[in-house]
């Protein structure tokens, strides 16, 4: 059985495709932090639903910390797909942004994308297979007032993928971005009227984060073999 990790993986996107890999017969390591309880019960549901599933809690900005818990996991065996979905975000107008602010951002989402990402990748080359997704979002293609920090974060990580796309390409290893538009969560109900959400994306809606986790498992599949180093909007055709 693969392994799977998925950082984040008590959000909402990172719950479903949780859900969606353990769909596909993957051994499923759910990554969180802060939350707990919230990585336990989403193990806990996957298990019950017939998946194979287990918990990691770690500070994915901590290097030290992040290389020994995946030197940990890799004492099991392999893991064969990446799912960089940690991220925060801490708006403010660049003028009046801390310094905290910025390199928090950017410490969860692209430095975790390496702090996790380079300890695993030696071991998924000698597979000759592996699929590596980076969630960033609709931010870092357009940008977004008050989010410097975070859309420089997530842009940072479709340089990366771009580039380690080509790196691994001949060893069966495919990298690339799903980058969602507005999608729901509590976050954006709390932000977003109906009415708001009507006016910004042209589908007159949110997207489900079961939407983003379908594209995310075709990029985990066999099938998507000869996609890489590509990224992929899920935005109600905002871009």
């Amino acid at each position: 059985m693969k392994r799977a990790l998925v950082t984040g993986g008590n959000s909402p996107i990172g719950t479903a495709i949780c859900q969606e890999l353990s769909s596909m017969g993957f051994h499923l390591i759910v990554h969180g932090h802060s939350h707990e309880a919230a990585t336990h019960e989403v193990a806990k549901e996957l298990a019950e639903t017939g998946g194979s599933a287990e918990v990691v809690c770690c500070d994915l900005t901590d290097r030290k910390t992040a290389e020994h818990t995946m030197t940990k996991l890799l004492e099991q065996g392999p893991i064969q797909v990446i799912v960089h979905n940690a991220g925060i975000f801490d708006d403010a107008p660049m003028a009046g942004m801390t310094a905290q602010q910025w390199h928090r951002v950017i410490d969860v989402s692209l430095n975790g994308f390496f702090h996790v990402t380079q300890p695993l990748l030696l071991p998924m080359i000698r597979t000759r297979w592996g699929r590596i997704i980076a969630i960033s979002s609709l931010s870092g293609m357009i940008g977004h007032r008050g989010q410097t920090n975070y859309s420089a974060a997530k842009s940072g990580l479709h340089g990366a993928a771009r580039s380690l796309a080509t790196e691994v390409a001949s060893r069966g290893i495919t990298v690339n971005v799903v980058a969602p538009g507005l999608i729901r969560s509590p976050s954006t109900e709390n932000t977003f009227t109906e009415e708001q959400i009507e006016s910004m994306v042209p589908m007159k809606r949110t997207g489900q984060p079961e939407e983003v986790a379908s594209v995310v498992g075709y990029l985990a599949s066999e099938k998507s073999g000869y996609l890489s180093g590509q990224i992929i909007g899920v935005n109600g055709a905002m871009a």
